[in-house]
């Protein structure tokens, strides 16, 4: 097929029970169609509907495409597959996106940009048309962390209304089925080196005479749970690290002797405290390690040689040796406590003195075994399964 007669743009309209809204959906996106002269079509996803939806859209001329699987994501990933653009504009079925000014996303998209995310909150957000606390909490929240963690750069992480080269999203192998397919195209986006932007766009009041499908605080953790699992960096080793850290600086600083703060005594008890952080804080960061690797070869994320430390080609003698050091240097602090106690023909013992060589101790045999077996885990994960 020559270049002039390939279908430039897909409208995909996700749509679950949308009978009232619908048909201005759709007369929009084909009005911008006919106006801005593009070869395009409309499909709407149609996830079930059961009020003539799916009727009313083909009487209208578009195109429906069936998708059996449930959930947001489900349907705009079906219609997104069965699209025949070269790109694709997605947008909620329910009034509240104007389908009749979309220049701003397909000149973005012709200038070579791969997604193209509408801003809201630069566009406009009528009064009514986004609940209070997605507006000042649940979406400048989650847009920060998102940004945060993938550096993506956008002022309206959840925005429905985008677009984007076909086969790039096709390429990111989507497999969320909820309302966070949303966030997964724009972290997958980020991993993956897409070239993305933004453009305003404007938020009207859905023309639904029913509660919405978007449930506040269910789709927010899910939102948010995405997010972490795909940045093993914020969600294992930053906060293990900072528990390490500062647990260990702890327990260094009262190791010898009882420290005296403003009236207040640190003393064996703040040791053993100290102590479980550390335990507990080089168990995440181990976490993150186990994790990350394992991300890397299932191509979970995207492995960039130059941006990975060498820790994720340690063999698994390395681990053993150091885990090996580590338990050894306690288990000879535990010797030589047990040698204190029977020097006292293993009679009580000052706590506050014998504490102090007992929970380092401790410390260092637990660290130890954590950093052996972490490693045969590590192993595991990277065996040939050929």
């Amino acid at each position: 097929m020559k270049a002039e007669q390939e279908m430039e743009l897909s409208i995909v309209m996700p749509c679950l029970n949308e009978a009232r809204t619908l048909p201005e959906c759709i007369g929009k996106a084909q009005a911008f169609l006919h106006r801005a002269g593009v070869r395009g079509e409309v499909v709407v996803a149609d996830n079930g509907s059961t009020d003539g939806s799916a009727r009313i859209a083909e009487e209208m001329g578009g195109r429906v495409v069936h998708v059996n699987k449930k959930g947001y994501g489900s349907a705009l990933l079906g219609g997104i597959v069965a699209a025949q653009g070269r790109y694709v504009i997605m947008g909620d079925s329910d009034g509240s996106y104007d389908f009749l000014n979309l220049e701003p996303f397909l000149e973005k998209l012709r200038e070579g940009y791969d997604l193209v995310i509408g801003n809201r909150f630069l566009g406009g957000i009528e009064p009514g048309a986004m609940p209070f606390l997605h507006r000042y909490l649940g979406n400048p929240v989650l847009s920060f962390l998102g940004n945060l963690f993938f550096r993506s750069n956008l002022g309206d992480f959840h925005c429905g209304l985008r677009g984007f080269r076909r086969d790039a999203v096709l390429g990111l192998d989507l497999k969320t089925t909820g309302m966070e397919f949303a966030s997964e195209m724009i972290v997958k986006a980020s991993l993956q080196g897409l070239r993305m932007t933004e453009v305003p766009t404007v938020l009207s009041r859905d023309g639904r005479d029913r509660r919405p499908h978007l449930r506040t605080w269910r789709d927010g953790w899910r939102h948010l749970r995405f997010l972490l699992l795909y940045s093993p960096k914020w969600l294992f080793f930053y906060p293990g690290l900072l528990l390490l850290c500062s647990s260990l600086f702890l327990l260094v600083a009262i190791a010898a002797r009882p420290v005296h703060v403003a009236g207040v005594v640190f003393d064996i008890h703040t040791l053993a405290y100290a102590a479980f952080g550390c335990v507990v804080g080089l168990q995440i960061v181990l976490f993150y390690v186990v994790s990350t690797d394992y991300a890397f070869s299932k191509g979970i994320l995207p492995f960039k040689p130059e941006a990975v430390s060498s820790i994720f080609r340690v063999r698994l003698e390395y681990g053993l040796l150091l885990g090996s050091v580590l338990f050894l240097g306690g288990f000879a602090g535990a010797l030589y406590a047990l040698k204190v106690w029977h020097s006292a023909n293993f009679d009580a013992l000052e706590p506050s003195k014998i504490m102090r060589l007992v929970i380092p101790s401790g410390l260092f045999m637990a660290a130890g075994i954590q950093v052996v077996f972490s490693s045969f885990l590590l192993s595991v994960f990277r065996i040939d399964t050929r």
